[in-house]
């Protein structure tokens, strides 16, 4: 299986948006429809090399800042409509 690692920016919320999705019962952020900015993008054949790979994306200064997230994808599974869909072989 595949794997995209994905290093994005972590989009801040009001207390207001979130007080109402609380209140609402409803998902504060809804990463199939609008995801993250994308900062830096790398695939892996393997779940072993996609955490070694994550790991080292998590080293970043922005990360550990808590500014930016890591995130592991696996990306045969996905539907083609997947705003992380990558075609080819």
């Amino acid at each position: 299986m595949r794997f995209l690692i994905v290093r994005t920016e972590i989009r801040t919320a009001a207390d207001t948006d979130i007080a109402a999705a609380w209140a609402g019962g409803v998902r504060l952020r809804d990463e199939t429809s609008a995801p993250e900015p994308r900062r830096q993008v790398v695939h892996a054949e393997d779940r072993d090399a996609a955490l070694l790979l994550a790991r080292a994306l998590s080293s970043v200064g922005a990360v550990r800042a808590g500014r930016h997230r890591v995130k592991v994808l696996p990306i045969s599974d996905l539907d083609t409509a997947h705003p992380y869909h990558r075609d080819g072989g």
